[in-house]
């Protein structure tokens, strides 16, 4: 079986642990900010990349967003930024882009998430920097794909869950658009970022060249939601609107209980009749013909009202008793705040108390996924900003008195460790 993270302590200046994930010796030039790109280099980071993290002089913005104990290592970056090196550069000054130009053909990824504008006018568009490093794997992460008119365009977390559809979907009952209070778009671009890399140099591997990789947020998130939301429009002419009504029109949504609430779902119609028969309503279980699945769905709503006239009835414990017997998946609704004592998380070990070397102690979730024989690992906590100016600026043949120059003219910036 494979190994859980173990416990983590670290020092300032400790030696950093070898990595063992299947990324081990791949590395990552990471020019992104907020979520959506820091995400998806953190789990390159945890498969063992050695990620050099680009920051300007006044940090990564997301320093300051969340909950802080001291300024510049807020909760989220602390969340979305281990198994990272700061490199804090001005990329305003010629000489903050010249020491980019030099690490780019030490790397096997670059990843930013700047307008194409931006980038070409620092003169780290694709077409230049591949002439020196042609092995490597260039992705991009914009709001708005190129070759549209909205391919200039800043975008954010919210604006996209607007752009696609997610926004007016959550106030389709009452005409009140809202978004989801989670930054759902960033993540969703983030992972498919994560994927993009990976198969950008497993098909590396087999050519030996590199490549331009574009995942747009705002496409990537049109894709996400019409997986089960294109409906009637899947056919040509439509065969309807869109939307998936069993989602739309009721259907899926808590069980009420004498007590609270719980989730369940019973997915056969096995289930959904041996429910209401065990539960002491026969005359729900004959209502419906349950074995057809066309009409379960037709009449979903009917159904789902009937389940919690049922449920409210019961405890959420009774209800949850009677759901494992029948093998129906449910659960009781946890907050954010009960999931570190969730029993489950708790025996796979997913939350660790670690001891940041700046911040004191913190508490964080090891990699979700788990590889055999090479394991994600915890070998660097979320770093301080240019933390590792010097370290990186030697790897790549700087010398003391360059170093030294770089600093005189605020080129890089290190911020202050802290005890």
């Amino acid at each position: 079986m494979p190994e859980a993270t173990a416990f983590v302590f670290w020092t300032m200046g400790d030696t950093t642990p070898p990595a063992t994930g299947p990324l081990a010796g791949v590395r990552v030039l990471d020019l992104t900010a907020v979520v959506l790109g820091p995400l998806a280099t953190q789990i390159l980071g945890d498969y063992g990349a050695d990620v050099i993290k680009i920051e300007p002089p006044e940090g990564d913005r997301m320093r300051a967003n969340g909950t802080t104990r001291n300024r510049g290592l807020s909760s989220i970056f602390l969340a979305i930024n281990r198994n990272k090196r700061s490199l804090c550069i001005d990329l305003k000054s010629p000489d903050g882009v010249a020491v980019i130009q030099r690490l780019l053909p030490t790397v096997d990824v670059m990843v930013h998430n700047m307008r194409p504008s931006a980038i070409e006018r620092l003169g780290l568009g694709y077409g230049a920097v591949a002439a020196d490093n042609p092995r490597l794997v260039y992705c991009v992460a914009p709001g708005f794909g190129s070759g549209g008119p909205d391919a200039e365009k800043p975008a954010f977390d919210d604006v996209i869950q607007a752009a696609c559809g997610l926004a007016a979907l959550l106030g389709h009952t009452d005409g009140k658009p809202d978004y989801v209070p989670s930054l759902i778009a960033d993540k969703t671009a983030g992972l498919a970022l994560t994927n993009a890399v990976l198969a950008a140099l497993y098909e590396r591997e087999r050519s030996g060249r590199g490549q331009f990789v574009e995942v747009p947020m705002f496409e990537t998130m049109v894709v996400f939601m019409l997986a089960e939301h294109l409906g009637g429009l899947s056919f040509d002419p439509p065969h309807g609107g869109a939307g998936y009504q069993r989602l739309l029109s009721g259907g899926r949504r808590p069980a009420p209980t004498r007590d609270g609430y719980v989730a369940m779902l019973p997915y056969s119609g096995a289930q959904w009749r041996q429910f209401f028969q065990r539960a002491g309503h026969e005359d729900v279980a004959s209502k419906y013909n349950f074995d057809d699945r066309h009409e379960r769905n037709a009449r979903i709503r009917e159904i789902y009202d009937d389940m919690a006239r049922v449920t409210r009835r019961m405890t959420s414990a009774q209800c949850l008793a009677l759901c494992e017997a029948l093998d129906i998946a449910a659960t009781r609704i946890y907050t954010i705040d009960e999931l570190p004592a969730h029993p489950h998380l708790q025996a796979v070990r997913l939350f660790e108390h670690q001891r940041h070397p700046s911040e004191g102690g913190i508490v964080g979730v090891r990699p979700a996924t788990r590889f055999a024989r090479t394991p994600a690992s915890l070998r660097r906590p979320a770093p301080l900003l240019g933390e590792h100016n010097d370290e990186v600026l030697r790897e790549a043949g700087f010398d003391p008195a360059q170093i030294a120059q770089l600093k005189a003219s605020r080129v890089i910036v290190t911020q202050a460790p802290r005890d």
